[in-house]
């Protein structure tokens, strides 16, 4: 029989769409009380990429990246993404808006060899996980960051390379902590 070997922890991050600062704002300060503090975070961006959001989100979207300090089990992903789910239910209810999805949260996470994301839909490049979950490799890297045909335009773009690629450092940091290599 093959040994079976335990996975490597991985770096937690999450993309949120939000229809104004405030809401993100509300976004960040909910999932810093859920999973903890943030080591990293970009810049909020315009998200122009696709009007796919509008209805739900609004017209002038904003994107931000964060990134968690503590490291998780990749096993724990779609137990996250339900939570992240919720916590945009809870914004639903409790920011001043009209909008029915005023905070999109979408949770995946970092290892030294991917960028794996979560998502509700099913498609022919995810993977079911549990929970009503499923999960792609976004990116994979291999001396930078290289793309799918599936990969969302957004994460295509250098600008959030720059930001994968300083959570992947802070992750083969705290890897190397970890083990002593």
């Amino acid at each position: 029989m093959w040994k079976l070997n335990k996975p490597e922890p991985v770096k937690l991050i999450i993309g949120i769409l939000a229809c104004n600062q405030a809401a993100m704002d509300a976004a960040i300060e909910l999932l810093t009380a859920k999973f903890g503090t943030i080591d990293a975070q970009s810049p909020a961006w315009a998200f122009t990429q696709t009007s796919y959001y509008e209805k739900e989100t609004g017209s002038e979207i904003l994107k931000k990246l964060i990134s968690i300090e503590k490291l998780i089990n990749p096993s724990q992903l779609a137990t996250i993404k339900r939570k992240t789910n919720k916590l945009e239910t809870k914004l639903a209810k409790t920011l001043n808006t009209t909008l029915s999805r005023p905070v999109n949260i979408d949770p995946g996470y970092i290892e030294p060899s991917k960028l794996v994301l979560a998502s509700a839909k099913n498609f022919a490049h995810r993977i079911y996980i549990g929970k009503k979950i499923w999960a792609e490799v976004t990116l994979s890297y291999s001396n930078g960051w290289k793309t799918y045909d599936y990969t969302f335009p957004d994460h295509a773009e250098n600008r959030y390379h720059g930001f994968f690629n300083d959570v992947r450092q802070k992750l083969n940091k705290q890897l190397k902590e970890l083990t002593g290599k």
